[in-house]
């Protein structure tokens, strides 16, 4: 049993089984240099908020009150928790926990915005389900949302695209669509670490834009068959503009929900800057109030390339 599949099956335990599957993304699995502090990225697909929660409080591994947490389960859902039994002795999982229903809503084709849709759009592992019922309805759910990319990138296609192409582009995007602490070539080293996973799935993507009329084929490659609709630019420019918004508020949640999450995201900019950050006292003790200006300085002054890279 992998870590992950080990973490995902003592969560599912710890909860009392409120737990439909375990999907794992995100650098673990990527192998993006992950080192012995980095988190295993875990969507949690849960049945019921306020049961799942129950659960893990009732185990002693719910670090807010169940009330507090099932209150924020529908603003700005997910809710992302730490989980680290025995003290983190077998790892650590940030964990993104996310109802059937708001899974659904958020890789169908009316997302609220691209911060689930982004990430699973990508080389996924279902490492635990309740059964084989559930590991096909998620595996379905993800194939959904692959076989819909055309819909949300066909503005974004300036140039013909092959599948290698198209992943790339896509993975430009979704980075685009949020603030993020990493180098700013980090939707390289992300595409680079799954572009078989890209080259497997688009394919079937461009094709069946032939077929719908959306795509034309110029060689071995594929471009927009007439110009993109300037209703369906603003839609979806409008879209990411959401989603960052969301995501940028969606930071406000997570030191609510997220245990010690300022170590956290300390150790998550140092590994992808090479920068060592020492916060003052005023900072590690009002984060909330008095972190702001050096998360905009990091922000603005992110190298152009990943340490390593």
């Amino acid at each position: 049993m992998t870590g992950a599949e080990a973490l995902a099956a003592s969560l599912v335990e710890a909860s009392g089984g409120h737990v439909r599957a375990v999907l794992l993304y995100g650098s673990q699995l990527l192998n993006t240099r992950p080192d012995r502090h980095s988190a295993y990225d875990l969507v949690v697909i849960v049945d019921d908020y306020r049961a799942f929660y129950g659960g893990l409080g009732a185990s002693g591994e719910l670090h807010r009150p169940v009330w507090l947490m099932s209150a924020m389960a529908g603003v700005l859902a997910p809710n992302a928790i730490a989980y680290a039994p025995a003290d983190g002795e077998a790892g650590i999982a940030k964990c993104q926990i996310v109802s059937s229903e708001h899974l659904e809503r958020a890789l169908g084709s009316d997302p609220p915005d691209h911060f689930l849709l982004g990430r699973l759009v990508q080389r996924v592992a279902i490492v635990w389900s309740s059964g084989d019922e559930d590991a096909s309805w998620a595996a379905e759910q993800l194939a959904g949302a692959r076989g819909r990319v055309l819909d949300w990138m066909l503005p974004y296609l300036d140039a013909p695209v092959d599948a290698a192409d198209l992943g790339r582009r896509l993975l430009e995007v979704c980075y685009g669509g949020e603030f993020r602490p990493e180098a700013k070539n980090r939707s390289v080293r992300i595409f680079e670490a799954q572009a078989d996973h890209f080259e497997a799935i688009l394919p079937s993507v461009l094709e069946r834009g032939v077929e719908s009329g959306r795509l034309v084929r110029t060689g071995d490659r594929f471009a927009p068959a007439a110009p993109v609709p300037p209703a369906l630019r603003r839609r979806w420019r409008r879209h990411f503009a959401r989603s960052k918004t969301r995501a940028t508020a969606r930071w406000l949640k997570h030191t609510v929900t997220f245990a010690n999450w300022l170590p956290y995201i300390v150790r998550k900019v140092e590994r992808h800057t090479g920068r060592t950050i020492r916060l003052t006292r005023i900072e590690r003790a009002v984060p909330i109030i008095f972190l702001w200006p050096r998360a905009i300085y990091v922000l603005l002054t992110r190298p152009h390339r990943e340490v390593g890279s």
